[in-house]
């Protein structure tokens, strides 16, 4: 049997994905001690034991000022401005964008402007949105949501023009107004589509919020990180992005597993990434 129709079995499959990370820590782990056999002090590649301990202290020890356990409340603030800024992107993004792919005086109008304004570099505009909201937390959501509500509206919007016309015409011969044909037809069509623009959407959801933070905010995973960078305290910075990325990994795959739990069919086609 040739390579390309062998399948690994569900645990040989999950070995194999282990096998980079292994590697990754592996090689790091490596590069880290022949670091500090020259030089104990190095705080460019801390080992393993160092960042766990400075993960621990910020996750689970109190901070002597304030009280609180910086870990957990960098990633609730963090969070709430992720989802806050997704929340209005999604809206917008299934409101504008069934208008546009279904009614084709909307799209004449709207569409030429909304992928116009979807090129339109979002950190470029972050001082404008500090200068119109403030250094509070309106202007970093609104940068989430220029970044990422242009280009989830462009693609919901293509997700309702691919509906096949004969569903449509379907609908229109059977009586069907247009705000039915809305709810009963384009929606239940676009959701699985629009959950997938919300994964592809929540990476530079990431950036803008880190970038954000990292210039006007007094808390927030993204505000630590370019904390501690002054005093090249990498024990903290490097567990901090790893945790950045595994709440981003676990959001990515709750989110999977609502598309493949909420519409099936749209995945019968096979594997979805």
């Amino acid at each position: 049997m040739r390579l390309i129709n062998r399948k690994p079995s569900r645990i040989g499959a999950f070995a194999l994905g282990l096998v980079p990370f292994v590697a990754a820590i592996l090689a790091y782990a490596i590069a880290s001690h022949y670091r500090r056999l020259d030089n104990p002090a190095d705080k460019l590649l801390p080992s393993l034991g160092d960042m766990g301990a400075a993960f621990t202290r910020l996750a689970f020890q109190p901070d002597r000022r304030s009280g609180d356990y910086i870990l957990w409340v960098d990633t609730f603030d963090s969070l709430a401005r992720l989802g806050g800024g997704m929340g209005v992107s999604v809206l917008l993004a299934l409101s504008l964008g069934c208008l546009i792919g279904f009614i084709p005086h909307v799209r004449a109008s709207l569409a030429p402007f909304i992928a116009t304004f979807s090129l339109v570099p979002p950190i470029t505009v972050l001082p404008i949105l500090f200068i119109m909201f403030g250094l509070g937390e309106l202007s970093k959501i609104m940068l989430i949501v220029v970044g990422t509500a242009p280009v989830m509206i462009r693609s919901t919007a293509q997700a309702v023009m691919e509906i096949p016309r004969e569903l449509i015409i379907k609908a229109e011969t059977l009586g069907a107004s247009v705000w039915q044909m809305m709810l009963r037809v384009v929606l239940p069509q676009i959701l699985p589509k629009l959950i997938t623009a919300i994964r592809l959407g929540l990476v530079p959801a990431w950036i803008f919020l880190i970038s954000a933070e990292a210039i006007a905010s007094t808390s927030g995973l993204g505000y630590r990180i370019f904390l501690v960078r002054r005093y090249l305290a990498m024990d903290v910075i490097l567990p901090y992005v790893v945790w950045i990325t595994l709440i981003a990994f676990l959001l990515d795959r709750l989110l999977l597993m609502l598309s493949r739990r909420a519409f099936p069919w749209h995945h019968l086609g096979g594997a979805s990434l």
